[in-house]
């Protein structure tokens, strides 16, 4: 069994008791797990430790980033011909890192961003983690606790919301190799399974239906794209006082390839099913 880590009590404590945050133990313990996550010592959610397992939400940690808001004051920050007003500062050591932010790109302290990780002019919040070789492309946004994996591309526009709130939910999980075509939108902790490749357009929310209809007939869930899945926006009709109409889903039209090269497989995928991206 894991030894609880220290920091869990003094945060526990101040979370349900603010005037403790005066408390230089309970400022400690939240600065330290703050810069624990900006180094990726820690993380709000770790991956299962078996294949097929679930995920692991540290809402303690979650706890703490709460925290750290009340502990900030606001501040001017400028950078260039650039300036900012907010309580939480830019991340730094970005070249030691070996970690690309284009500017006008914005990773938060407190992110943790792999090697080898590229930041167009987009946006990774606090909490959230990119994986090595992991691209956030021109726009797209990482919203607070998102995990992402190694080798993903969040193609242009994309929405990863955040979810910070309650601490003991989900964030949204995008998980290695996967593909996030144009101004698709994953939300209240979604998880997108391994190489998936979800096509422009698609909205992902825990209530999305998410159909299956590469068998003889549907097959119906919610809040998780298989792995290697090809997903592609879609609509059904349902019955309203006013009249039939259709409402928004997800349909997975096929699967990538397994046995091949990810590149060349989800290349593939891209033309065998005609997926916008």
């Amino acid at each position: 069994m894991t030894t609880p880590d220290p920091r869990q009590e003094l945060i526990a404590q101040a979370t349900a008791d603010r005037s403790k945050l005066e408390s230089r133990d309970v400022i400690a313990a939240v600065e330290s797990v703050i810069a624990d996550l900006d180094s990726g010592v820690l993380r709000v959610a770790s991956p299962p430790s078996t294949e097929g397992g679930e995920w692991t939400t540290h809402a303690w940690v979650k706890q703490a980033i709460l925290l750290y808001f009340g502990l900030r004051k606001m501040e001017k920050i400028e950078v260039g011909p650039f300036e900012f007003h907010d309580k939480i500062p830019l991340k730094k050591n970005l070249d030691k890192a070996g970690v690309r932010v284009v500017p006008p790109g914005v990773v938060r302290y407190g992110a943790f961003v792999e090697r080898g990780a590229i930041v167009m002019p987009g946006y990774v919040n606090i909490g959230a983690r990119v994986g090595e070789g992991s691209m956030v492309d021109t726009w797209a946004t990482v919203g607070s606790c998102a995990q992402i994996g190694k080798d993903v591309h969040l193609a242009g526009g994309v929405g990863i919301g955040g979810v910070l709130e309650p601490p003991g939910a989900q964030p949204v999980i995008i998980e290695d190799g996967a593909f996030v075509g144009s101004r698709v939108i994953v939300v209240e902790g979604v998880r997108v399974g391994k190489e998936a490749v979800l096509g422009a357009g698609v909205v992902l929310t825990s209530s999305t239906v998410i159909i299956d209809v590469t068998g003889d007939t549907p097959r119906e869930s919610k809040g998780h794209v298989p792995e290697r899945a090809v997903v592609i926006p879609g609509t059904r009709l349902k019955k309203f006082p006013a009249g039939e109409f259709g409402v928004p889903c997800a349909l997975i039209i096929g699967h990538r390839n397994a046995n091949t090269d990810r590149k060349v497989s989800l290349n593939a995928a891209l033309r065998e099913f005609a997926v916008a991206v």
